[in-house]
């Protein structure tokens, strides 16, 4: 039976929203964990290779299975989740939070953090069970969103009564944009940002070979036909001898040294977030060139810092060329983030929330299109890394805080760095960044 008594306000009950609010939440904290929620089914093969066919396509074929008796231990959520037709738990605390919130008007809700921890991984035939409990409710807080109520529970699963993971879930309650007729309100900024409002390059004939090659993942540098000089950026006349260049070219190696670097902090840029890091770079061939360091904070740039280049895919007309620090950075990965993708992603988590189907929905809930669920993001993040720690490495947690959403239609590129190593442990700082900004900052923390 629900611990929450009604939170409406009557005459004899002229209790305010706020006092309704932190009384339910002060009921359920002290409620403490929710009876145990079995899950639907044990852990088994056909569902990991659904998550991974759907989160991790390279890998989608057998050799995606880094033990074929062994679930991904991102997947920890996705064992007990409701389902399509599932209900929460009389007892289930975010459930009950979630009611008396959207009685109360806070009827719109996103999911802001993730912190999941592994004890140890899942093997095939395992049947889960989980726990939950309330840790706090905070609020109100006016955000981009609008105004409304942080709520955090933890969640703890068991195999034969042993905790095996645990997860800090946080997500935003708040009210609704107040017009209906234009989703992309005041109260919800994000989806008025248009994607395709980067500043774009001017491609002319003498530039064109450098555009198409940042499309097909190469950094490409002006040679003479006359002479052979190289130059950067391209341009019709040789500086050299005066000859026409003409279309040839070089390829780079793609690496390099910072020559010289500012920090952009004021006016915005469309489509970047700020602060960022632009610099020129030094080549070995012997030209420089410009670019942003995505993902790099000022203080981890110098003068004379060893980088490689890495490319970011604005849209299927743009590539813009960029650069990382060359040591301990990972390669980047892009997601094309299809419809198709954002659907079997969700699916494969068996999360059947709308907004992550349905457009109509979607729209109607003040954003521009379907978009990519926290669960989803969570296993992108964890294959990430793992995929780059290799197969004996040992995720021992994900923790994920969700920026702006990533709609279908965008490119998704995540980008990592080693920032912190003890013994045989290491942590690993990943973002992911989609067309209106950074989607998601994340760290893992792997045993080696």
């Amino acid at each position: 039976m629900s611990t929450v008594m009604s939170t409406a306000m009557t005459p004899e009950n002229p209790v305010t929203p706020q006092t309704a609010i932190r009384s339910a939440a002060d009921s359920l904290v002290a409620a403490g964990e929710s009876r145990p929620r079995v899950a639907r089914d044990p852990v088994n093969l056909p569902m990991i290779r659904n998550w991974i066919e759907a989160i991790d396509p390279a890998s989608a074929d057998s050799a995606g299975l880094d033990d074929p008796d062994t679930a991904p231990p991102a997947m920890i959520q996705v064992w007990t989740m409701p389902g399509l037709h599932g209900a929460r738990a009389d007892d289930d605390p975010l459930g009950q939070m979630s009611q008396v919130l959207d009685d109360l008007g806070y009827t719109s809700v996103v999911a802001t953090n993730c912190d999941q921890t592994y004890r140890r991984y899942l093997k095939i035939g395992e049947q889960l069970s989980v726990r939950a409990r309330l840790l706090d409710v905070t609020g109100p807080k006016r955000t981009a969103l609008g105004v409304g109520w942080f709520v955090t529970t933890r969640s703890t699963w068991f195999s034969a009564g042993e905790p095996v993971a645990t997860m800090d879930f946080r997500i935003l309650k708040f009210r609704p944009p107040v017009s209906t007729e234009n989703p992309a309100s005041p109260s919800n900024p994000a989806s008025t940002v248009n994607p395709t409002s980067h500043m774009r390059p001017q491609i002319t004939s003498d530039t064109a070979f450098f555009w198409a090659g940042t499309a097909a993942g190469e950094l490409r540098i002006q040679r003479c036909a006359g002479c052979g000089a190289l130059r950067h950026p391209p341009g019709p006349m040789c500086p050299a001898c005066g000859e026409p260049s003409g279309g040839g070219y070089v390829v780079a190696t793609g690496t390099g040294e910072v020559f010289s670097y500012v920090v952009h902090h004021h006016p915005a840029v469309p489509g970047k977030k700020l602060p960022m890091v632009v610099a020129l770079v030094q080549l070995p061939e012997g030209v420089r060139m410009v670019g942003e360091m995505p993902g790099v904070r000022p203080d981890q740039v110098r003068v004379g810092l060893p980088v490689r280049t890495t490319f970011v895919r604005v849209d299927d007309d743009l590539t813009l060329p960029a650069w990382q620090p060359a040591e301990g950075w990972l390669p980047n990965r892009v997601i094309d983030v299809t419809s198709t993708f954002v659907i079997a992603s969700a699916l494969a988590t068996r999360d059947f929330t709308d907004v992550h189907h349905d457009r109509d929905r979607a729209v109607m809930r003040g954003a521009k299109d379907i978009f990519v669920n926290i669960l989803t993001t969570t296993g992108l993040v964890q294959r990430y890394v793992s995929g780059w720690a290799g197969p004996d490495a040992v995720v021992r947690a994900v923790s994920i805080r969700l920026g702006v959403p990533c709609h279908a239609g965008e490119t998704l590129t995540l980008s990592g760095q080693v920032t912190a190593a003890e013994g045989s442990e290491q942590v690993v700082s990943v973002t992911g960044r989609c067309g209106l900004g950074d989607h998601v900052t994340a760290t893992v923390r792997i045993a080696r």
